[in-house]
Protein backbone atom coordinates (compact mmCIF):
# COMPACT_ATOMS: atom_id res chain seq x y z
CA UNK A 1 0.00 0.00 0.00
CA UNK A 2 1.66 3.88 -1.11
CA UNK A 3 0.30 6.91 -0.22
CA UNK A 4 2.85 8.03 2.81
CA UNK A 5 3.53 12.30 2.71
CA UNK A 6 7.35 13.12 1.63
CA UNK A 7 7.72 15.00 5.14
CA UNK A 8 7.69 11.36 6.86
CA UNK A 9 10.35 10.38 4.16
CA UNK A 10 12.79 13.72 5.06
CA UNK A 11 12.72 13.20 9.21
CA UNK A 12 12.96 8.86 8.64
CA UNK A 13 15.49 9.96 6.55
CA UNK A 14 18.14 11.44 8.95
CA UNK A 15 18.61 8.38 11.75
CA UNK A 16 15.15 6.80 13.12
CA UNK A 17 14.47 7.48 16.60
CA UNK A 18 17.98 8.69 18.13
CA UNK A 19 17.30 11.64 15.96
CA UNK A 20 15.09 14.37 17.50
CA UNK A 21 13.74 16.51 15.02
CA UNK A 22 13.43 20.13 16.37
CA UNK A 23 10.60 23.12 15.18
CA UNK A 24 11.10 25.45 17.76
CA UNK A 25 8.81 28.24 17.96
CA UNK A 26 9.44 31.69 19.51
CA UNK A 27 6.82 33.35 21.79
CA UNK A 28 5.63 29.50 22.64
CA UNK A 29 5.92 30.33 26.52
CA UNK A 30 7.66 28.78 29.68
CA UNK A 31 11.01 27.12 29.18
CA UNK A 32 12.40 24.01 27.79
CA UNK A 33 11.88 21.69 30.54
CA UNK A 34 9.53 24.07 32.99
CA UNK A 35 8.36 22.00 35.80
CA UNK A 36 4.56 22.95 35.00
CA UNK A 37 4.57 22.71 31.43
CA UNK A 38 2.50 20.53 29.69
CA UNK A 39 3.81 18.29 27.16
CA UNK A 40 1.30 17.07 24.38
CA UNK A 41 2.00 13.78 22.29
CA UNK A 42 -0.13 13.40 18.82
CA UNK A 43 0.53 11.34 15.82
CA UNK A 44 -0.96 9.23 13.28
CA UNK A 45 -3.09 6.33 13.94
CA UNK A 46 -1.28 3.08 14.99
CA UNK A 47 2.19 5.21 15.20
CA UNK A 48 2.52 3.97 19.09
CA UNK A 49 1.21 6.48 20.77
CA UNK A 50 -0.34 4.62 23.68
CA UNK A 51 2.43 2.30 23.65
CA UNK A 52 4.72 4.61 24.24
CA UNK A 53 2.94 6.72 27.27
CA UNK A 54 2.02 3.25 28.34
CA UNK A 55 6.23 3.24 28.63
CA UNK A 56 6.36 6.73 30.18
CA UNK A 57 3.80 5.46 33.13
CA UNK A 58 5.89 2.11 33.64
CA UNK A 59 9.88 3.98 33.61
CA UNK A 60 8.77 7.17 34.52
CA UNK A 61 6.24 7.27 37.73
CA UNK A 62 6.59 11.27 38.25
CA UNK A 63 5.61 12.00 34.99
CA UNK A 64 1.46 12.59 35.25
CA UNK A 65 -0.46 11.04 32.29
CA UNK A 66 -3.63 12.46 31.07
CA UNK A 67 -6.45 9.95 30.98
CA UNK A 68 -8.92 10.77 28.34
CA UNK A 69 -13.04 10.20 28.13
CA UNK A 70 -14.25 8.35 25.30
CA UNK A 71 -17.40 6.82 23.78
CA UNK A 72 -16.24 3.82 22.22
CA UNK A 73 -16.63 0.39 23.61
CA UNK A 74 -13.15 -0.85 25.73
CA UNK A 75 -10.91 -3.12 23.76
CA UNK A 76 -9.66 -6.18 25.67
CA UNK A 77 -7.17 -5.46 28.39
CA UNK A 78 -7.94 -1.72 28.84
CA UNK A 79 -8.85 -0.67 32.10
CA UNK A 80 -11.81 1.99 33.19
CA UNK A 81 -10.11 5.05 34.50
CA UNK A 82 -6.46 3.79 33.72
CA UNK A 83 -6.70 3.56 30.04
CA UNK A 84 -9.84 5.43 29.35
CA UNK A 85 -12.60 6.80 31.29
CA UNK A 86 -15.69 5.03 29.21
CA UNK A 87 -18.56 7.48 28.60
CA UNK A 88 -22.07 6.94 26.84
CA UNK A 89 -23.31 9.77 24.61
CA UNK A 90 -25.57 11.00 26.82
CA UNK A 91 -22.39 11.79 29.62
CA UNK A 92 -20.09 12.88 26.76
CA UNK A 93 -22.70 15.29 26.02
CA UNK A 94 -23.15 16.68 29.51
CA UNK A 95 -18.99 16.83 30.32
CA UNK A 96 -18.87 19.46 26.72
CA UNK A 97 -22.14 21.35 28.15
CA UNK A 98 -20.85 21.99 31.13
CA UNK A 99 -16.90 22.99 30.22
CA UNK A 100 -15.83 19.89 31.61
CA UNK A 101 -13.30 19.09 28.58
CA UNK A 102 -9.88 21.04 27.77
CA UNK A 103 -10.37 19.73 24.17
CA UNK A 104 -12.66 16.87 22.15
CA UNK A 105 -12.97 15.43 18.87
CA UNK A 106 -14.97 13.13 17.02
CA UNK A 107 -12.22 10.31 15.88
CA UNK A 108 -12.17 8.39 12.38
CA UNK A 109 -16.02 9.91 12.02
CA UNK A 110 -17.58 7.82 14.86
CA UNK A 111 -16.40 7.74 18.21
CA UNK A 112 -15.73 10.86 20.40
CA UNK A 113 -12.48 11.19 22.70
CA UNK A 114 -11.40 14.21 25.39
CA UNK A 115 -9.57 15.20 27.98
CA UNK A 116 -10.90 16.30 31.22
CA UNK A 117 -9.54 19.81 31.90
CA UNK A 118 -9.52 19.49 35.89
CA UNK A 119 -7.24 17.47 36.07
CA UNK A 120 -4.83 18.27 34.18
CA UNK A 121 -5.10 22.07 35.40
CA UNK A 122 -4.63 20.41 39.09
CA UNK A 123 -1.04 18.59 38.13
CA UNK A 124 0.39 21.71 36.31
CA UNK A 125 -0.51 23.34 39.48
CA UNK A 126 1.52 21.11 41.63
CA UNK A 127 4.04 21.41 39.18
CA UNK A 128 4.36 18.24 38.38
CA UNK A 129 5.70 17.35 34.58
CA UNK A 130 2.43 16.42 32.91
CA UNK A 131 1.54 14.63 29.38
CA UNK A 132 -1.35 14.84 26.88
CA UNK A 133 -1.15 11.62 24.62
CA UNK A 134 -4.10 13.09 22.20
CA UNK A 135 -5.00 12.96 18.12
CA UNK A 136 -4.01 15.96 15.92
CA UNK A 137 -7.71 17.63 16.24
CA UNK A 138 -7.39 17.40 19.90
CA UNK A 139 -3.69 18.61 20.04
CA UNK A 140 -5.08 21.95 17.58
CA UNK A 141 -7.41 22.90 20.42
CA UNK A 142 -4.97 23.01 23.00
CA UNK A 143 -2.76 25.10 21.03
CA UNK A 144 -5.55 27.51 20.82
CA UNK A 145 -6.41 27.25 24.80
CA UNK A 146 -2.51 26.43 26.27
CA UNK A 147 -0.02 28.25 23.70
CA UNK A 148 2.81 27.66 26.42
CA UNK A 149 2.46 23.69 25.76
CA UNK A 150 5.33 21.80 24.40
CA UNK A 151 3.80 19.69 21.00
CA UNK A 152 5.25 16.81 19.94
CA UNK A 153 5.04 14.75 16.75
CA UNK A 154 5.44 10.76 17.28
CA UNK A 155 6.16 9.64 13.93
CA UNK A 156 6.82 6.09 12.56
CA UNK A 157 10.41 5.33 10.64
CA UNK A 158 8.37 5.07 7.55
CA UNK A 159 4.64 4.93 5.76
CA UNK A 160 5.57 1.15 5.36
CA UNK A 161 5.84 0.43 8.88
CA UNK A 162 2.72 2.55 9.94
CA UNK A 163 0.75 0.31 7.86
CA UNK A 164 2.61 -3.07 8.54
CA UNK A 165 1.80 -1.98 12.83
CA UNK A 166 -1.79 -1.04 11.90
CA UNK A 167 -3.03 -4.17 9.86
CA UNK A 168 -1.05 -6.15 12.70
CA UNK A 169 -3.23 -5.11 15.34
CA UNK A 170 -6.14 -7.12 13.81
CA UNK A 171 -8.58 -4.63 15.75
CA UNK A 172 -10.28 -3.26 12.78
CA UNK A 173 -12.01 -4.49 9.45
CA UNK A 174 -10.55 -3.29 5.73
CA UNK A 175 -13.04 -0.49 5.86
CA UNK A 176 -12.36 0.94 9.37
CA UNK A 177 -8.33 0.32 7.82
CA UNK A 178 -8.88 2.71 4.48
CA UNK A 179 -10.57 5.23 6.93
CA UNK A 180 -7.77 5.40 9.66
CA UNK A 181 -5.31 5.26 7.12
CA UNK A 182 -6.62 8.22 5.13
CA UNK A 183 -7.13 9.72 8.71
CA UNK A 184 -2.94 9.33 8.58
CA UNK A 185 -2.12 10.54 5.71
CA UNK A 186 -3.88 13.86 6.33
CA UNK A 187 -2.16 13.30 10.14
CA UNK A 188 1.32 13.19 8.83
CA UNK A 189 1.12 16.12 6.78
CA UNK A 190 0.44 18.72 10.06
CA UNK A 191 4.19 17.14 11.16
CA UNK A 192 5.32 21.41 11.17
CA UNK A 193 2.32 22.27 12.84
CA UNK A 194 4.91 20.82 16.13
CA UNK A 195 7.90 21.80 18.14
CA UNK A 196 9.54 19.20 18.08
CA UNK A 197 9.42 15.34 16.05
CA UNK A 198 10.11 11.92 17.91
CA UNK A 199 10.57 8.84 15.67
CA UNK A 200 9.28 5.56 16.48
CA UNK A 201 10.87 3.16 15.32
CA UNK A 202 12.22 1.52 19.38
CA UNK A 203 9.73 1.86 21.88
CA UNK A 204 12.37 2.89 24.51
CA UNK A 205 14.27 5.43 22.55
CA UNK A 206 11.27 7.50 21.66
CA UNK A 207 10.19 7.59 25.04
CA UNK A 208 13.40 8.62 26.18
CA UNK A 209 13.43 11.07 23.55
CA UNK A 210 10.29 12.22 24.57
CA UNK A 211 10.78 12.41 28.73
CA UNK A 212 14.28 14.47 27.66
CA UNK A 213 12.32 16.90 26.04
CA UNK A 214 10.43 17.06 29.02
CA UNK A 215 13.75 18.52 31.16
CA UNK A 216 14.12 14.73 32.81
CA UNK A 217 17.02 13.03 32.49
CA UNK A 218 16.63 9.20 30.75
CA UNK A 219 17.43 6.20 32.60
CA UNK A 220 17.81 2.81 32.38
CA UNK A 221 15.29 -0.29 33.45
CA UNK A 222 15.03 -3.49 33.08
CA UNK A 223 11.57 -3.52 30.79
CA UNK A 224 12.09 -2.92 27.37
CA UNK A 225 8.93 -3.04 25.75
CA UNK A 226 7.62 -4.54 22.03
CA UNK A 227 6.66 -2.50 19.65
CA UNK A 228 2.90 -2.11 19.33
CA UNK A 229 0.25 -0.56 17.72
CA UNK A 230 -2.63 -0.89 20.32
CA UNK A 231 -2.64 3.08 20.21
CA UNK A 232 -5.04 5.54 21.80
CA UNK A 233 -7.07 6.11 19.17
Amino acid sequence: MSGGSAELQDHAASGGSAELQDHEREGQGGERGGPARLTVLAGPTAVGKGTVAADVRTRYPEVWLSVSATTRPPRPGEIEGVHYYFVDDAEFDRMVASGELLEWAVVHGRHRYGTPRRPVEDALAAGRPALLEIDLQGARQVRATMPGARFVFLAPPSWDELVRRLVGRGTEDEAERERRLQTAREELAAVSEFDHTVVNADVRQATDDLVQLMGLCPRDGAHRPEQSADDSN
